[in-house]
């Protein structure tokens, strides 16, 4: 077997701690020596710490393919973003070269969710000093409206059925999350509270709310696991109502189902509101929707929709306009 020049590059995640490294990465590093464009970065200095040299980057591509010449293994420890300039040079050099060996030695892998750190990070620059002055000079009341306008959004992509527009728009919500949570954060005083808090608070809710998957009780039914939702829910919110907790600023129809269907569950039988005005005729027929099990919003907003592609077309334009 011919011997040939060694060109290793360890790639690794930004989104984990500097020094969390396969077995693999380890070995390739202690294999030759070490360079990095960026020396000083915190991937280089945690792996200084551990007792491997990392020495500063040579002239260019070139340079660093030469270092192998004569059988010996050279390492190029790649910066947070892979350093893809450098890497597509070396490319050029060893894909005609028969006596020199390209590998890339993964160090490790982003963690399922870890593009989420980066949402954290984009954030914290858009609100620090320098960053962007819109930003800087939102509250939790101005954007309010834009919460709202994205979850409409969302909804009409999931209604859709709109795969990219819905990626979209689920990023657009994201936002929104990461933005309150950041203007939380910044808040002095008592109840300050960070997007790590938000995701804790969700984590230890699902937990406590499905104890069917993570505390191994039982349920024979669908029937069952709704009966322990409800009961686990009205014993953290500790409700005196079946209407508390419903929000009143939601759209009129939602809400009149919304109440329906919580009176419908708790078995507290109350007849719709006497009258005969529009409002008391349409709650009515909002209780028969609840009554079949359909949801009556979507199936106006489907209705509406419906409306709207007719109108377009007596005017001779597109549904898509």
């Amino acid at each position: 077997m011919v011997a040939v020049d060694r060109l290793l590059i360890v790639t690794s995640s930004p989104r984990l701690p500097a020094g969390l490294l396969s077995w693999a990465a380890w070995e390739a590093l202690r294999s030759g020596p070490v360079y990095a464009l960026d020396p000083t970065d915190s991937q280089a200095q945690a792996v200084r710490a551990a007792g491997v040299d990392v020495q500063g980057a040579p002239a260019d591509a070139a340079a660093f393919r030469e270092l192998a010449r004569g059988s010996r293994t050279v390492v190029w420890l790649a910066g947070p973003d892979g350093d893809p300039a450098f890497v597509a040079a070396l490319e050029d050099l060893v894909v005609a070269d028969p006596e020199a060996d390209l590998e890339t030695v993964v160090g490790s892998w982003d963690p399922p969710g870890g593009r989420l750190l980066d949402v954290v990070a984009v954030m914290d620059r858009l609100r620090s000093p320098g960053g962007c002055p819109w930003d800087a000079e939102q509250t939790h009341q101005s954007l309010a409206p834009y919460l709202l306008e994205e979850s409409y959004e969302l909804i009409e992509a999931i209604e859709l059925d709109d795969l990219a527009h819905l990626r979209e728009e689920l990023g657009d919500v994201l936002l929104q999350v990461a933005f309150h949570s950041r203007l939380a954060e910044e808040r002095p005083g008592l109840g300050r509270f960070s997007i790590d808090d938000v995701a804790a608070d969700l984590v230890a809710k699902l937990i406590r709310r499905h104890p069917h998957v993570f505390a191994g009780r039982e349920v024979a039914s669908a029937a069952d696991l709704a009966a322990n939702w409800e009961a686990i829910k009205a014993a953290e919110k500790r409700r005196e109502s079946v209407t508390d907790g419903v929000p009143l600023g939601q759209p009129a129809l939602a809400l009149a189902a919304k109440l329906q269907r919580r009176a419908q569950k708790a078995g507290v039988e109350v007849g719709p509101p006497a009258g005969d005005d529009l409002g008391a005729r349409l709650f009515a027929l909002v209780g028969a929707a609840v009554a079949a099990g359909e949801d009556p919003e979507a199936a106006l907003r489907a209705t509406a929709r419906a409306y709207r592609d007719a109108v377009r077309a007596a005017e001779g334009t597109s549904a898509d306009g």
